[in-house]
């Protein structure tokens, strides 16, 4: 009996000014524990492969439990299909341990598609695929590199994609997530995939002073990825980008000084690209960002929309109680639900995925 677990951080991606460029991952794990019985040849299971499932979303429609449509299996699967392997090793039992909040802005899609690239890695004994070749094979499902660099590689990273040739992603083979258009892919045609392209995307780890804490304000809607991009405009003033390319600029360097300035941060967060745009979906996230500040706020430093929200993220050094009150105390005065209830969670860079055996 061969046993291993693998743990994938969820992440917040669009960091400040940082839209489809700069990801943060999250000291929340996504677990896949794997066990495989090599000593059978068949299994009564579809793909050899039985799933079980605890945490966010369990027991909902939200979660499949059949390895064709759950998107962790899925993944996997179109790894193994491009290096000619059809199924899972016989007996191949993944019980997935999932606190990541679904549609929420804390990457748990990504997060999927992350752990699925390692699995497929783990169970088809394919050594030969490094980082680099399986972020490549992250980017042909999640097309945001934010998310999934952050959740690949760990800590604070900068990243960018490729433009794919309409080609390359024209095979239903291929497991598209949400975030692609349709059709939704993963069929067994029974051919093989093609290998995605090499170098589809790239990154780099920024550095993160040791001071910063990340306070996740969490409450209880879910905002679609499809939707939130629905709602940003095709084309933007000169001004607002401007804007956002002299903050972007600033971000990694203020994020990366110890100790941290708080009004250099404050200023490198802000953003005019997605977050305006938002306001609709996310009732006071303007208020939010508004009214919070370091003078206002010890312990303060900065605050942005996590993902496609509805989470808020605010980096802090001290008092996060004291500022995720208030951030929950404007929230829910503008929401049509003045109890809505909100989580909140302190949380660190975390390091990047990895297999323990």
């Amino acid at each position: 009996m061969e046993s291993f677990v693998i743990k994938t951080p969820c992440s917040s991606a669009n960091i400040g000014p940082g839209f489809d460029v700069i990801g943060l991952a999250l000291s929340v794990y996504l677990e896949l524990h794997v066990t495989i019985d090599r000593s059978k040849g068949t299994s009564e299971h579809p793909l050899n492969c039985r799933i079980t499932y605890e945490g966010e979303g369990e027991g909902s429609q939200d979660i499949s439990l059949d390895p064709q449509k759950n998107l962790i299996t899925r993944v996997a699967l179109y790894v193994l299909r491009c290096n000619e392997q059809r199924a899972f090793p016989a007996e191949t039992h993944v019980h997935i341990k999932n606190p990541i909040p679904l549609g929420r802005g804390l990457g748990s899609s990504g997060a999927a598609v992350v752990a699925g690239v390692l699995l497929g890695k783990e169970v088809g004994g394919l050594k030969n695929l490094d980082l680099d070749r399986l972020f490549d094979y992250c980017l042909m499902i999640e097309r945001h590199p934010d998310n999934v660099g952050a959740a690949l590689f760990g800590g604070f990273v900068g990243t960018y994609l490729m433009p794919l040739r309409p080609e390359d992603v024209a095979r239903i083979e291929i497991p598209l997530s949400e975030v692609l258009p349709a059709p939704a892919g993963g069929v067994d045609t029974g051919k093989v995939p093609p290998a995605p392209p090499h170098g589809i995307g790239h990154h780099i780890r920024f550095t993160w002073a040791k001071e910063i804490k990340a306070v996740a304000i969490i409450p209880d809607f879910v905002v679609p990825t499809h939707e939130a991009r629905s709602v940003l405009p095709e084309k933007y003033a000169r001004a607002d980008v401007t804007f956002n390319l002299q903050r972007i600029a600033l971000l990694p360097v203020a994020l990366g000084q110890s100790p941290p300035d708080p009004e250099l941060i404050h200023l490198a967060m802000q953003d005019k690209i997605h977050q305006p745009y938002r306001q609709t979906l996310i009732p006071g996230l303007t208020e939010v960002v508004e009214a919070m500040s370091p003078k206002t706020q010890p312990g303060f430093l900065g605050v942005c929309l996590s993902g496609a929200g509805p989470t808020i993220l605010a980096l802090a050094t001290s008092n996060f109680g004291e500022i995720a009150d208030k951030i929950i105390a404007i929230l829910r005065q503008h929401n049509a639900n003045k109890s809505l209830k909100c989580e909140w969670k302190v949380l660190e860079p975390a390091e990047g995925s990895h297999v323990v055996r």
